[in-house]
């Protein structure tokens, strides 16, 4: 509990709520949307490399094709997901510091409790949404026939159809994947900061890490959280927007790994590792370390970090 007298009392800051925002709507628009695209289209189509990923990407839409979903899904989701991951996470590792938890644990707690929050509250439409725009089969427009469905259009039918089941289907595989996702690169970018202090000699909490530092630890944390690839790819198979007949209808989370394990084997769970390490990194460097940092800049952190 020797920690807890360090930890300065601050008020509840809701300019994490605009940082956060901000931050991860950075990160889609950067390199977080072709990754995510490229990791989504190996998750639905589990027989491509990344190559042939990419390839297929290319094919749909040239480089646009890597933006798909990007607007208004991924847009919408990024800063709303954003927003409350920064304000819950930060206002909860916080509070478990003050408790005297450890870095690991303090960092664990605050990713999983923003990742549910943000999972139940602003996810679970866009993130379905994003999927159904990624994986959805190009129809080819014919003389007299009809055109591609617009997103919105393709919104409206899920609506009509199915409600407000069907636009947040596989929402609790999505909660389960940001409670781990976050918790883990939380967690895993403060035990490296800590393992960055004793290297470094930084035992005094009051000594701050540099902006390398906390980069470097961000990278690690980012990396090491891709080990939850199996839920990734069971919510994409749940949301995505396929013709194969053989598919059971409304999978559960136990139901669709059954069929992935069934028609892929083990390595199926796995597809899409590769860009999801690389998406890992580049979300994680700007939600923690970037974050840090910029708490920092505006006083907000009070966590002695």
């Amino acid at each position: 509990m020797a920690q807890t007298s360090q930890i300065e009392k601050k008020p509840i800051s809701f300019s994490n709520i605009l940082l956060g925002a901000g931050l991860n709507l950075s990160e889609a628009t950067t390199l977080g949307q072709p990754l995510e695209v490229i990791k989504t289209t190996m998750a639905a189509n589990r027989n491509l490399s990344m190559v042939q990923a990419a390839k297929l990407i290319l094919s749909r839409g040239g480089l646009k094709g890597f933006y798909q979903g990007l607007i208004p899904w991924a847009w919408i989701e990024a800063s709303t997901k954003g927003a409350v991951l920064l304000f819950v996470s930060a206002e909860t590792e916080y509070q478990f510091r003050k408790l005297g938890a450890s870095n690991f644990v303090s960092g664990m707690g605050g990713g999983v409790m923003g990742g549910l929050a943000q999972a139940y509250l602003t996810m679970g439409f866009c993130t379905c949404m994003k999927t159904v725009e990624i994986t959805r089969s190009k129809q080819v427009t014919v003389s007299g026939g009809a055109p591609q469905q617009t997103t919105f259009q393709v919104f409206k039918d899920i609506w009509r159809r199915e409600g407000i089941r069907g636009i947040n289907k596989g929402v609790n595989a999505v909660a389960i994947r940001q409670m781990t996702n976050w918790g883990s690169r939380f967690g895993f970018s403060r035990l490296a900061e800590d393992a960055i202090r004793k290297t470094t000699g930084k035992t005094n909490r009051d000594q701050k890490l540099s902006n390398l530092e906390k980069i470097g630890s961000s990278v690690i944390g980012g990396a090491l959280s891709a080990w939850n690839q199996p839920i990734e790819v069971v919510r994409v198979e749940m949301q995505s927007k396929t013709n194969d007949p053989n598919r059971p209808k409304n999978l559960s989370v136990w139901g669709a790994a059954k069929y992935i394990y069934n028609n892929n084997g083990m390595k199926g769970l796995y597809r899409g590792v590769t860009p999801r390490i690389a998406l890992g990194v580049w979300q994680t460097v700007f939600m923690v370390a970037f974050g840090d940092i910029f708490k920092k800049m505006l006083n907000t952190d009070g966590s002695g970090h």
